[in-house]
């Protein structure tokens, strides 16, 4: 166990240590002293343990950048899942930048789409039905709200007994 640090009284920080690892090769790849954070969580009724080489902030500041942290995981893991990025096409920062801003203006036109139908449905469903509807053409609207009726006939289109042949 490590030197505890002082704590304020009314609290949500459980403890607050400096600690060391004492591995195998633990002083070669952490030669410095580590902070140990423990937080009680109300809303999920969890403690939750930060770990941080970051010796200046306050227990709270760096309990709260993780939890920022962990809701930038969780928004990367939604654009990764329901608009199948696996990979930056581009390594520079504005390429990045570019793909970024995309997958950001794509999430916000389909949870504006997901918030204005009255179908009940799931973002990752309704990107990937959305992505096969791309093919056929009718009222985005009609179908947000009944997407199980087919697709409308096109107007002027023939069956093929009509179609003309080529003869070459």
């Amino acid at each position: 166990m490590g030197r505890r640090v002082p704590l304020p009284t009314v609290s949500t920080i459980l403890k607050d240590e400096l600690i060391e690892l004492t591995g195998y090769q633990a002083p070669e790849k952490c030669p410095f002293p580590l902070r140990r954070i423990e937080l009680y969580d109300a809303e999920k009724n969890e403690i939750l343990v930060f770990l941080t080489n970051h010796q200046g902030l306050g227990a709270r500041t760096v309990a709260a950048i993780y939890k920022d942290r962990w809701q930038i995981e969780i928004f990367f893991k939604a654009l990764k899942q329901n608009l199948k990025i696996k990979t930056f096409v581009g390594t520079s920062a504005n390429a990045v930048r570019t793909q970024v801003w995309t997958a950001l203006i794509a999430m916000l036109v389909l949870k504006y789409l997901q918030l204005k139908s009255t179908f009940s449905w799931s973002l990752s469903t309704l990107a990937a039905l959305l992505r096969q509807q791309l093919f056929f053409y009718r009222d985005l609207w009609a179908w947000l709200d009944d997407p199980f009726q087919a697709p409308p006939a096109l107007a002027g289109v023939h069956d093929d007994a009509q179609q003309l042949a080529i003869w070459w």
